[in-house]
């Protein structure tokens, strides 16, 4: 009986391709089934990228107090007094010092809170962000 079924929708579809364009729900018709016709649907999902890092660097002067490098560290930087003294003192002996690393746009508001807060209190404290 399977064999007699598929035999009349094969005569079926070469008579309906002979005479107008096949579309998804003719073939769903030819092939003995009723509705709609059913597609895999899969979804993608888009990889995020990380987002690139900069680090944060104080850089030393021959006049703003160790103190208040200090204080800056702890104060912008959540850096405890020992942290803080320890990244001071790189500074002061190499010339720069890593004080943390950031996206961007918390990179870059921490540089101009330490600018601003330097100038403030009349210090020439330099504080830059690099890309990591």
């Amino acid at each position: 009986m399977l064999q007699s079924t598929f035999k009349v929708c094969s005569s079926v579809s070469a008579t309906s391709s002979a005479s107008a364009p096949r579309t998804s729900n003719d073939e769903n018709r030819n092939n003995g089934t009723s509705g709609p016709s059913t597609s895999v649907i899969t979804k993608v999902k888009p990889k995020a990228k990380r987002p690139n890092l900069y680090r944060v660097l104080i850089l030393n002067d021959d006049y703003t107090p160790m103190e208040f490098v200090v204080h800056v560290l702890e104060k912008f930087f959540q850096k405890d007094v020992e942290a803080a003294t320890k990244i001071m003192l790189h500074v002061h002996h190499h010339g720069i010092g890593e004080c943390g690393v950031f996206t961007y746009e918390i990179a870059e508001t921490k540089v101009t809170q330490v600018m601003d807060f330097a100038r403030k209190h009349q210090h020439p404290l330099q504080c830059v962000m690099e890309k990591k």
